[in-house]
């Protein structure tokens, strides 16, 4: 023991577990200055800047460019439709050039008849309710069909 007890104070021995002292604090204060430093370097900061700086600078513009698209999409959608209408009208026009065409619906919209034929017309019964209706206000005040209409607007609304 007295060989052990004599290694322990021995300078060699001293000098050893404080330099493993030493490297253990190194150790220490390096792995938590590693752990508190940001991952955040310098460069990452600037790249982070520049790019929200474009995001921001074209964030406008891109609104811009994408109501302008739709514009023109609802205008080229307008102007299609336009033609259509124009072809529509074309065809009516020419229809009407047409003597025959023109005969057919002067005969239907106007009830004409040629010399020798019987014309008919078929009333609808539901017409007809209605005609009873206008005859029975017809034999009233203005002022009371006034107000039945004012009546009637008022219950619609409701």
């Amino acid at each position: 023991m007295a060989v052990k007890d004599r290694d322990r104070f021995s300078t060699a021995t001293r000098l050893r577990l404080l330099g493993e002292q030493t490297a253990a604090r190194v150790y220490r204060s390096q792995t938590k200055r590693q752990a508190r430093r940001s991952r955040l370097t310098g460069r990452a900061a600037l790249l982070a800047l520049v790019l929200c700086s474009l995001v921001v600078a074209l964030a406008y513009p891109m609104r811009q460019y994408v109501s302008q698209r739709a514009e023109i999409a609802d205008v080229q959608r307008r102007q299609q439709q336009a033609r259509e209408r124009v072809e529509q009208l074309r065809d009516l026009k020419a229809r009407w050039q047409d003597d025959a065409y023109a005969e057919q619906q002067i005969r239907r919209r106007l009830h004409y008849v040629r010399p020798g034929e019987t014309g008919y017309v078929v009333i609808d019964p539901g017409a007809a309710k209605q005609s009873r209706a206008d005859l029975r206000a017809a034999h009233r005040p203005w002022y009371a069909n006034v107000w039945d209409g004012v009546d009637k607007s008022d219950a619609s609304d409701q």
